[in-house]
């Protein structure tokens, strides 16, 4: 797939994940100097003052007239003794007169521009930059975005947390109204123990994108990527030209992805025009989801309104099924279709899955059985078993969504007879076994859907995961979920919860095989086998053991009917998953 399609839709894809390093050739358009530049020009004042000709090298006249290397803050100290006066003389740097206004010089770029727009839809969280204007602010409060600004370690320790911020810029050389900005070599070798802190976490949690950063100079920044040993996410390098052999250094340890662009203004441009192109194709309008659930909830309350409740659940369920039974199953299959057609299938199911997470969550036994035939429709609808492995695969990822959104809903709200109604209740066919129905949360599971751990990295972009298909999941979901569960930390509680219930109750089908000891041991593992090696304590592992040693027969899980209301049957069948999940290699 082409650099530029591929990041788009990774962008899409992966909504808030992708973080930007700028340099000054974003603002290079806007006629805006770099803080080098600035000093030279400074320089160039001061030998004027003096009498002086500075000649070609302003540098070397400075050097030899006071002993001594430039320097950006000493400079302008010793040129005005206020920070009014300082703040003065860089505006004229910084900040258009009228007559450059009028021509749109020192004013946000298209590259500012697209940007902003990117940040406003809420693709873009984080922007790291080394340049000193502020031509990103004003592009974002132009649209109504404010962002959280950090140029100094005083920022950094009254900034709102990133994960709670519309946008974040870090300008790790600082701001053009703060002395304190960094230009000179000495002063680009290292950052504070608290902007490295923050650099190191964003370099680690967010995928990077940069654009106008050469990568030569800035050896504090250079440091920070060169440690960052987790790439979560893919790193797109984009450049106009051969990088130096320093950037081709950090294109390799970040296993970058080279892409070659006229200018920053065209490329972020193209990028948002693609990115916003995939929101309107794949996106239903957010309207119907809110009203869709408005009535749902106003319904849901009373259990004499079942029929409302049911008729809307199966007429959005209906026009899913139409939607995915259109499906071509016998296509060649390449990155950009299985990555179109996930995010059809994604844009089919909105509504309902909305529907579903409400329904799971609110409502009572007497509305189980609606969750049960709409699950059922859309897991059985397509039946087809010739075709294309991946795509006939791929066709249950509706259903898929649908068991993990009501199963995490209804154990946030502990709603666990949902939880049995659409795991074990609802049934759908066996593709390997025709004719065979099966519980959907035994038959249907991470790897039934994507076959390969493989595929889910390529066309996921989920590269370096241990378990790619569940973190995408996780993340896919969140933004359905955060009405009903705000805060994150019970978002991955309740999410690591599901899919360890799931792994039990798919070891379960098996259970008189295994008993007998004729079978053995299966399951499928999710983020929860790995993201508690440092606090096993919240790992649902021992949470649910914790639970049954408190509760024993009157566990929430076995007095709806979970692993046949029986004790010693879900205590065998833990050990047993247990003891599989310590075997398995995640690499």
């Amino acid at each position: 797939m082409d650099s530029m399609l591929s990041l788009a839709y990774s962008m899409y894809s992966n909504k808030g994940v992708y973080a930007l390093l700028l340099g000054s050739g974003i603002s290079r358009s806007a006629s805006i100097p770099t803080g080098w530049e600035v000093v030279l020009d400074l320089i160039k004042g001061i030998a004027k003052l003096k009498g002086d000709d500075v000649g070609t090298s302003p540098e070397e006249w400075y050097k030899e007239t006071f002993s001594k290397e430039p320097d950006y803050s000493v400079l302008l100290n010793d040129i005005a003794k206020t920070a009014t006066e300082r703040s003065q003389i860089l505006k004229g740097y910084f900040e258009p007169n009228d007559a450059e206004f009028e021509q749109g010089i020192k004013t946000p770029t298209q590259a500012h521009k697209a940007i902003a727009s990117l940040v406003k839809h809420g693709f873009i969280k984080v922007i790291v930059t080394t340049n000193f204007d502020r031509l990103l602010e004003r592009a974002l409060e132009k649209i109504g975005v404010t962002p959280t600004v950090i140029s100094n370690d005083d920022n950094i320790d009254g900034a709102m947390p990133i994960i709670h911020s519309q946008c974040t810029i870090i300008k790790v050389h600082g701001d053009y109204l703060d002395t304190r900005i960094k230009n000179t070599k000495s002063e680009l070798e290292s950052y504070s123990e608290k902007m490295n802190s923050l650099l190191d976490r964003v370099f680690d949690e967010f995928g990077l994108i940069t654009c106008g950063w050469s990568g030569d100079w800035d050896l504090a920044l250079r440091s920070c990527i060169e440690r960052s040993k987790n790439h979560r996410f893919t790193t797109y390098w984009t450049s106009i030209s051969d990088s130096s052999q320093r950037a081709k250094d950090l294109i390799e340890i970040r296993r970058a992805e080279k892409t070659f662009i006229n200018d920053a203004d065209s490329f972020f441009k193209d990028l948002e025009q693609k990115v916003l192109a995939l929101d309107d194709i794949y996106k239903p309008h957010p309207l119907s989801s809110k009203v869709a659930v408005s009535i749902l909830k106003r319904n849901i309350a009373l259990p004499t309104n079942k029929i409302i409740v049911h008729d809307l659940v199966m007429e959005e369920t209906d026009k899913v099924c139409n939607e995915n039974i259109k499906f071509i199953m016998s296509d060649t299959t390449n990155e950009k279709l299985m990555l179109d057609r996930i995010k059809r299938y994604e844009a089919n199911i909105e509504i309902l899955l909305n529907l579903f997470i409400n329904g799971c969550y609110f409502g009572g036994k007497e509305f189980s059985y609606i969750w049960i035939k709409s699950i059922e429709e859309i897991a059985n609808t397509d039946n087809r078993r010739s075709g294309n492995i991946d795509l006939l695969n791929l066709k249950n990822y509706p259903a898929l969504l649908l068991l993990y959104a009501g199963g995490i809903a209804s154990i946030a709200s502990k709603n666990y007879y949902n939880l049995y109604a659409i795991a074990i209740e609802a049934k759908c066919g066996n593709r390997a076994e025709y004719g065979r129905q099966t519980s959907i949360g035994k038959n249907i599971y991470n790897y039934s859907v994507f076959d390969t751990k493989s595929i889910a990295e390529r066309v996921l972009n989920m590269n370096n995961k241990y378990t790619p298909i569940s973190d995408y999941i996780h993340y896919y979901l969140r933004g359905f979920m955060k009405e009903i569960i705000p805060l994150d930390l019970n978002y991955d509680r309740a999410f690591d919860y599901f899919e360890y219930m799931l792994g039990l109750i798919n070891i379960d089908r098996n259970y008189s095989t295994f008993k007998e000891g004729k079978k053995s041991i299966w399951g499928p593992i999710g983020r929860f086998c790995w993201g508690y090696v440092y606090n096993q304590t919240e790992s649902p592992v021992n949470l649910v053991s914790l639970e049954l040693d408190k509760l024993g027969d009157e566990w929430l899980p076995l007095k709806y009917g979970l692993f046949d209301g029986k004790k010693e049957r879900v205590i065998e069948i833990k050990q047993r998953y247990d003891e599989f999940l310590k075997t398995v290699n995640y690499n």
